[in-house]
């Protein structure tokens, strides 16, 4: 068993072997006269003035030192070890264990380290891939044994495609690329990855920028070269984004970087400079096109309602219309019907009936009162009542009937009175005798039946 008092004997003699301000360095053990380097005859032989230490003696005296640390004691200078030297034997092993358990364990301690969040350690064990850690501490072997490398994983990475270098043979820009009806554009993206895979991205990259930037310059001149100019520009902007990202993610895969494409953002996408005017034109006229387009929609969405609203009164009216008229002439039809019936049983009769329906309908609307002067009657009834009555009632509907060109003599007295202008009516009395019409009917029946 090892006690404290062997532990700290050996603490202390290592103290003095390192101690620089033991004034025995570069002298002898002791202090013995013999061991000393001659004086220089400059001194002059006087023993009180000593010249500086030997370099020799002083690595003599480093080896003393070094010897009794580890239990080995000289005897003066290079004698045998005494009787002393072979008590400190169990201590001088003591303090070897320890320097060599501490540098064991600094050693050992060497293998340790710390993975922070968001990050992956790598463990390469003689330059191969060994396996990969986590978040926090962690340890293995120390080197040359195995050794570690730290992947930012949560670190969002950017590559911008497209710059403006221009290319002597062509005098295009280096991103000019051709589309599928045969137009130049120019097409300028950025790229975002990460590290999807710690490992195949240690391995399987020289330069993982590079790489990406590679991979969507494939990608890009692939997309365009399938598309027109049309949908590239203007219609399929984020379509084309969305298969940038699948593609170049695609490419990335097949090498097994490591790497994963989080969003490709179009930045320009445009004509090159030499045409930029005539497509601007071209725009500025799609654009007139549109605005015309939307008027025009505009003025069919506030015409057309209006129009089939017209036309389906119009066709409603007609239907009414159509509806009279037939169910006037089935009338007129059916009282013709009802009137020859009764000719056939009177014909005379009939006629006359017919006769004064006719001459009531056609004076009804005349606007003058005919008197035949020749009646041989003095007396003359003038219905005035009826003739205002008529009067106010056409007044009041509106409707004033127009005058006939011919005038009618004014109803003359037999005295000579003015004539008595009077507007017709329904029933008014017509001058002259109605006998007289009636003999004038039955007279001309009877010519008829002659």
């Amino acid at each position: 068993m090892v006690n404290d008092k062997n532990i700290r004997s050996t603490w202390q003699r290592a103290r003095a072997v390192f101690s620089i301000n033991d004034p025995r360095w570069g002298r002898g053990q002791g202090g013995n006269d013999a061991s000393r380097r001659p004086q220089d005859q400059r001194n002059g032989g006087k023993d009180g003035q000593e010249g500086p230490p030997d370099l020799d003696e002083l690595w003599r005296d480093f080896n003393r030192r070094i010897n009794r640390l580890f239990g080995r004691k000289g005897g003066g200078d290079g004698g045998s070890p005494g009787p002393a030297n072979l008590g400190n034997g169990r201590g001088g092993h003591l303090g070897l264990g320890v320097v060599v358990g501490v540098l064991v364990a600094i050693y050992l301690a060497s293998g340790v380290y710390i993975v922070q969040e968001g990050q992956a350690g790598v463990v390469l064990q003689f330059g191969k891939y060994k396996y990969t850690t986590g978040a926090g501490i962690q340890w293995r072997l120390p080197y040359p044994f195995q050794s570690n490398e730290i992947v930012n994983m949560s670190q969002v990475r950017s590559v911008e495609i497209g710059r403006d270098n221009m290319i002597r043979s062509t005098n295009l820009k280096d991103m000019s690329m051709l589309t599928k009806d045969e137009n130049i554009i120019d097409v300028r993206f950025a790229v975002q990855y990460r590290v999807k895979d710690p490992a195949a991205f240690l391995f399987h990259n020289v330069d993982a920028e590079g790489t990406v930037t590679q991979a969507a310059e494939t990608a890009v001149r692939e997309i365009v070269g399938k598309n027109t100019m049309d949908y590239v520009l203007y219609e399929g902007r984020e379509q084309v984004a969305l298969q940038l990202s699948q593609q170049i993610q695609r490419i990335l895969d097949q090498y097994k970087t490591g790497i994963i494409v989080s969003s490709v953002t179009m930045q320009s996408v445009q004509p090159p400079q030499q045409v930029q005017s005539a497509f601007d034109d071209a725009v500025k006229a799609g654009q007139d096109r549109e605005r015309a387009k939307n008027e025009a929609l505009a003025y069919a969405n506030n015409v057309v309602p209006l129009a089939q609203g017209t036309a389906a009164r119009m066709v409603a009216d007609a239907h009414g219309y159509r509806a009279r008229v037939v169910a006037q002439a089935e009338g007129d039809a059916a009282r013709f019907k009802q009137v020859q019936a009764e000719y056939a049983k009177a014909p005379a009769v009939t006629r006359e009936r017919m006769y004064l329906d006719t001459m009531q309908q056609v004076y009804s609307n005349a606007t003058k009162v005919i008197v035949d002067s020749k009646a041989s009657s003095n007396l003359l009834y003038l219905p005035l009542d009826k003739v205002l009555a008529q009067h106010r009632a056409h007044a009041q509907g509106g409707a004033s009937p127009s005058a006939p060109d011919n005038g009618a003599q004014g109803g003359a007295s037999p005295a000579g009175g003015p004539a008595v202008p009077a507007q017709a009516m329904p029933g008014a009395s017509v001058g002259g005798d109605v006998s007289r019409s009636r003999d004038l009917f039955r007279r001309r029946g009877r010519d008829d039946g002659q």
